[in-house]
């Protein structure tokens, strides 16, 4: 193996490693550790009086620091619950042994990192720490590259790691050295778990949609391609998967949801990363009214869920999930925020109007297009608090169905929280012929150059041919909300594992061998 890329301390804990396999240490030993127990559960509930409920624990974690204090040790170790201090004596882990050992051992090829099982019991120190008596320690896993050093003094984290190359692209060591960053996933969790129960109860059907599809439809995005070998044909990843639960409402079901991970080939940002989560729901017999008002329950629900009150700070700004939201009009929101009623504008009119407030625009832009431009550029910010922005031109929405009352609009709303897009809800479009037109005039979009237009779906069409109930749907952008509901900036802070470029490595310039 060529190590020539490591470091001075990558390449010293090798050679430890090598020591303790001399030794007959095993470093990796099988996996089966008697846990019985872990740091929170002992913080939260050893006291003097149940002492004896903690006289023989058993639990593991990484050594995170060690104070030497001659024959005996103090080691703070962290498990998945928190951290817990040691006291370590070498008379008491090495007993009738060769006391060298807790030297040579202990003292010498340990490192910070390593993962460690210990047996013993817990008791209180004199500075009164809750703290493990060792009476049996076991090295679990060997670890082979030094963590970042975080400097911690009575539990004010001084200089955390924050450089987003390293906490994107090493999210393991991120979670280890910066343990509140487990808390924005454990919240993600709960956020998901909220929303599943609130439909659940309301009798919605969970399922699955397919991820590769021929059409990528449900939405104006540009997708990704690949090849499907057995079958010698294109594929798509999913942009949405919108298209196909409305085919189960089709089929009969009445409400179905799925969270769905889609994948759109567009640019990254602090608020879009290619790949992400969207709970979509369509529920029969509804429309968007019903559906705001729906959309209102949930959200409260989930932020007393997943931050214990419908007032969530984000920032310096605290945002109210307190049920009802404000609604606004599209045309009254441009209007409010340009001093312009484009509502009767025709396309040329609104190119016009977008090059007066210096919006870039081209000819590849329908009118739809326009007017989202418009709105983004000059509206969107402005709403900090939880807005449905309601009641859309025909043309920003090929799948919704036409307004009752308005002609020229649909019925669909957008809600707006902190200036950014978290749903966009529509009472569905279940006329095929109407549907069939709509899809045709994307169909010239994409001739003048429009990469985001849709496909025409003909298999959709012919589902709905079968009739479709009158529906309403809407898709929630999971990472989004959470990013709000965990005071998070970037949507990169509540991905696991965000999308980066290839990390060029040191070893990837050594030979490879040829395939």
């Amino acid at each position: 193996m060529n190590n020539t890329h490591l470091s001075e301390q990558e390449q010293l804990r090798r050679e430890k490693l090598a020591e303790l396999i001399m030794m007959g240490i095993e470093p990796y030993p099988a996996p089966l550790y008697p846990i019985n127990s872990n740091s929170a559960t002992i913080k939260s509930n050893f006291n003097e009086a149940n002492k004896e409920q903690f006289a023989d624990i058993c639990i593991a974690g990484r050594i995170m620091s060690v104070r030497d204090m001659g024959k005996a040790n103090f080691a703070v170790i962290q498990d998945s619950q928190g951290r817990i201090q040691l006291y370590i004596k070498r008379d008491e882990i090495c007993p009738g042994e060769d006391k060298s050992l807790y030297d040579i051992v202990w003292k010498k090829l340990l490192d910070i990192g390593d993962i460690i099982g210990v047996k013993g019991y817990v008791f209180t120190t004199k500075t009164g720490e809750t703290s493990v008596h060792v009476k049996e320690l076991t090295l679990l896993s060997k670890s082979l590259r030094p963590l970042p050093i975080v400097k911690e003094a009575e539990g004010q984290t001084f200089d955390a790691v924050t450089d987003p190359e390293f906490k994107y692209r090493q999210r393991y060591a991120d979670l280890i050295i910066n343990p509140a960053v487990k808390e924005t996933f454990v919240k993600r969790t709960k956020l998901i778990s909220s929303i599943r129960e609130f439909l659940d109860k309301q009798g919605a059907l969970e399922v699955d949609t397919p991820v590769l599809q021929s059409i990528p439809g449900g939405a104006a995005a540009r997708p990704f391609a690949t090849h499907h070998n057995a079958l010698d044909i294109p594929l798509y990843l999913r942009i949405a998967n919108e298209l196909y639960l409305k085919r189960l409402i089709v089929g009969g079901f009445d409400w179905v949801y799925e969270f769905s991970r889609n994948f759109r080939n567009e640019g990254m940002d602090r608020t879009h990363n290619p790949e992400f989560t969207i709970l979509e729901f369509y529920t029969a017999y509804k429309d968007y009214f019903w559906m705001m008002e729906t959309t209102e329950q949930l959200l409260e629900k989930a932020a007393l869920d997943v931050c214990g009150s419908t007032d969530v700070l984000l920032g310096d700004k605290t945002i109210s999930f307190k049920a009802p939201f404000k609604r606004i009009s599209i045309f009254d929101a441009i209007q409010e925020h340009t001093g312009t009623d484009v509502s009767r504008m025709n396309e040329e009119q609104l190119r016009s109007i977008c090059k007066q407030l210096n919006i870039h625009v081209d000819n590849t832009m329908g009118k739809g297009k326009l007017i989202d431009a418009l709105f983004g550029e000059k509206c969107e910010h402005h709403y900090v608090q939880p807005t449905f922005i309601i009641d859309y031109p025909v043309e920003m929405s090929p799948l919704t169905k036409k307004h009752r009352d308005k002609h020229g609009l649909v019925e669909r709303f957008e809600l707006m929280i902190n200036g950014k897009e978290i749903a966009n809800a529509y009472s569905e479009l279940n006329d095929p012929i109407d549907q069939r037109e709509r899809f045709e005039e994307q169909v010239k979009l994409m001739e003048r150059g429009d990469d985001e237009a849709m496909f025409i779906d003909y298999d959709f069409l012919r589902a709905l041919e079968y009739g479709m109930p009158p529906t309403s749907g809407i898709g929630i952008g999971i990472d989004r909300l959470c990013m709000m509901l965990t005071n998070q900036v970037s949507i990169q802070d509540v991905l696991l594992f965000p999308q980066m470029r290839p990390e060029k490595r040191e070893e990837e310039n050594t030979p490879q061998p040829e395939s």
